[in-house]
């Protein structure tokens, strides 16, 4: 038996009454909101106002998005000491410090770097971040929590190799696009608030507990 339609279904956006489903305050955030809130508030430094895409792994603004790039500075995991691998109590001695710019990340094994851009997410925004698809299309799977409201810093990178042969990461190019999702109400307790063991971290940062 077919149900009546909601009163709002058939609205104009306008007049969808707040506090339903459909009143499309909850968005992902735009080029345009995202160039003023770098221009206004620092959002992101350094900020590239367009794509950047000749010659490099594209990076800059997107339509609903930023695609940040990886510095030239990166921490490549080993096995070298026979070691377990503990996020409670994790040993700097598993990576082997790397600077340059291209980064090899050895077969079946992962490498982790950094944002060159430094980020400040406002209170009422989070946001997640994905993979470009160039890497992942080579096997080269990355991984970043989502960026929590009111948390900044530099982004820490994950970058998984999942082949058998060796694979390249190009420095100072994009590696990831950042979606800024905007809530429909502000959180009563931010990243900030909590003094988040992550808050305002620069450069690599490894597992803290």
């Amino acid at each position: 038996m077919d149900r009546p339609p909601r009163p709002w279904q058939n609205a104009p956006v306008n007049a969808i009454p707040q506090g339903t489903l459909s009143t499309r305050t909850s968005m992902i955030k735009s080029d345009k909101w995202i160039r003023r809130m770098c221009r206004e508030h620092r959002m992101i430094e350094p900020f590239a106002e367009k794509q950047v895409r000749d010659g490099t792994i594209s990076y800059g603004v997107s339509s609903y998005g930023y695609d940040l790039r990886i510095a030239d500075e990166f921490k490549i995991f080993t096995n070298i000491n026979s070691t377990r691998v503990d996020p409670k109590n994790f040993d700097a001695k598993s990576f082997v410090d790397f600077k340059g710019d291209v980064c090899i990340v050895p077969p079946n094994s992962f490498a982790l770097g950094r944002s060159v851009e430094y980020f400040r997410i406002p209170r009422d925004v989070m946001t997640i971040c994905l993979g470009k698809s160039s890497y992942a299309r080579c096997g080269q799977i990355l991984n970043v929590t989502p960026l929590e409201p009111e948390w900044e810093g530099h982004v820490t990178l994950e970058i998984s190799n999942t082949t058998p042969l060796p694979a390249m990461i190009y420095a100072n190019e994009g590696i990831a696009q950042v979606l800024f999702l905007g809530s429909d109400e502000v959180c009563e307790i931010s990243y900030k608030d909590k003094k988040g063991k992550y808050q305002d971290q620069r450069g690599i940062t490894l597992p803290r507990l």
